[in-house]
């Protein structure tokens, strides 16, 4: 006990820290995570999957891990290069943020690493997965906007086979029936191939460009609401005079439209967090049990779904 007391003291007097390298060797482990994420998410989502990262990012350094960020295309074989840490099985597990394509799934599964998702899951592979609660989302939103008057609610969507976009449009319809509303299917447009402003804007024109128009849209995302607040104002239609809109997913974007988004706050730094907890289990535990974290989601008023700055509750920005 007194050699190994020494060699600590000495340790601490030098301010001596191992070399990864040489603890890898040791333990088997690299001390690294990898972060993957389609190319079309970083430049069209980015607010979004930003904080995503940097939530696995301090969270990381609690346990004394990296977090090694790649972006790659939706397949194999349109990424221009396979991440260097899983060429050179330098990582000890990946979290995957949003939608990929089943190849990498493949891919990854083949490389037997421990696997996490965030914002995405696969119904036919055990992954674990973090997810926002978009069933809870939903029914906020409708149970809001049914408060304010609205039996005409409309919804737009993007990228009709993502499993969050698809949650949020079954719930939404669930949640419009359970309270007696009826749904038209001409001021529903789920067709659009992502969920940017663009194609809000185009998904907006479908829907209200009739004569029975309805009188609020519950957007799949904020983008797409801000696409479709573009249009009304294109069109001359008030917000919220003539048409409430509400997003979901909270980015900073929303603060700054006037009016301002009514939306649902996804706690995106936190899915970070959790995912990398996830992971460190599954590395220092060896263990292959499948997990499911719903994380809980809640609604932030503004102005455009026709609340008065007077009524807006002081969390609201």
């Amino acid at each position: 006990m007194e050699t190994r007391q020494k060699v600590l003291d000495v340790i601490n007097e030098l301010d001596y820290h191992p070399r990864r390298s040489a603890r890898g060797l040791a333990s088997k482990l690299t001390g690294n995570i990898g972060f993957i994420l389609t190319d079309d998410h970083f430049t069209q989502a980015e607010p979004f999957y930003t904080k995503i990262f940097l939530g696995t990012e301090f969270e990381a350094r609690k346990h004394n891990y990296y977090v090694l960020l790649a972006t790659v295309g939706k397949t194999v074989k349109e990424s221009r290069e396979i991440p260097r840490f899983l060429l050179e099985q330098n990582a000890d597990g990946v979290i995957i943020a949003g939608r990929i394509g089943s190849s990498w799934i493949e891919y990854l599964l083949r490389l037997a690493l421990p696997l996490v998702f965030i914002d995405y899951n696969v119904p036919k592979h055990q992954i674990s997965s973090v997810v926002m609660d978009n069933r809870q989302g939903a029914n906020l939103v409708v149970e809001h906007l049914y408060k304010r008057g609205h039996r005409k609610i409309g919804f737009i969507g993007g990228d009709p086979d993502h499993p969050s976009i698809v949650e949020r449009y079954s719930s939404f319809r669930e949640a419009a029936m359970s309270r007696g509303i009826l749904l038209n299917d001409s001021w529903i447009c789920f067709d659009e191939p992502q969920a940017g402003m663009r194609n809000g804007y185009d998904a907006s024109r479908k829907v209200l460009s009739g004569s029975d128009r309805p009188t609020a849209i519950f957007a799949a995302n904020d983008a797409m609401a801000i696409g479709c607040m573009n249009y009304a104002k294109v069109t001359g239609l008030r917000i919220p005079e003539d048409l409430a809109v509400v997003g979901f997913d909270n980015i900073e974007a929303g603060l700054h439209v006037d009016p301002r988004l009514t939306t649902i706050n996804v706690h995106r730094e936190q899915m970070g967090e959790l995912a990398l907890r996830r992971m460190m289990e599954m590395v220092k535990h060896d263990g292959t049990v499948v997990t499911k974290t719903l994380v809980p989601v809640e609604l932030v008023v503004r102005e455009s779904c026709g609340v008065s700055v007077h009524e807006l509750p002081r969390v609201a920005s």
